[in-house]
């Protein structure tokens, strides 16, 4: 067993290892299927604490090549075949569908990230010394077979950093409906 004394232990939870809120962005991954709620919700919370938010999708296609200051990295198709260039349109278009939704006095960044969710919401939370993250989730009918069998994002989030994370609810269950 490992004990928090061990120097390859991994760092726990602390009110020592916590990151004011005061002053410190927030980052808030979002999805193209539906990052509405989830922007609103962070560009609500970060306003109301006068920070910076830090909006963010993680492309599994891609893999990271580079990692640059300020969390942003250099990344690459997974299929070297593949040669699309179709996640430059995704980008624009979260780009500009955050753009539409936030208080034009919000300070805010947009970064493309590559690979599994978590540990990029993860890195770039490290990066920009972020104070929670801000994710959505769903649950229900709606969830979908690969979250289901990868885990949801919010809960890797939840056991692998030490950030405190917040939940968007992007579906909900009807407890008067039977599930199947």
């Amino acid at each position: 067993m490992v004990t928090p004394t061990q120097p390859d232990a991994v760092p726990q939870p602390h009110a020592d290892r916590m990151t004011p809120f005061a002053g410190h962005p927030i980052v808030a991954g979002i999805t193209p299927s539906r990052p509405d709620l989830v922007i609103r919700t962070a560009a609500a919370w970060a306003s109301s604490l006068g920070v910076a938010v830090h909006f963010a999708y993680a492309d599994p296609s891609r893999y990271v090549v580079r990692e640059l200051r300020g969390g942003s990295v250099q990344h690459s198709d997974l299929n070297p075949d593949a040669a699309d260039d179709a996640w430059r349109e995704r980008e624009r278009q979260l780009r500009s569908r955050v753009a539409e939704l936030v208080d034009p006095d919000l300070t805010w960044e947009f970064h493309y990230l590559a690979g599994r969710p978590d540990r990029a919401l993860t890195h770039l939370a490290r990066a920009v010394d972020a104070a929670a993250l801000v994710v959505g989730t769903r649950t229900g009918r709606g969830s979908g077979w690969h979250e289901l069998l990868d885990g949801a994002v919010g809960s890797h989030l939840a056991h692998h950093q030490h950030r405190p994370v917040l939940l968007v609810p992007l579906s909900v269950v009807d407890w008067k409906t039977p599930l199947p």
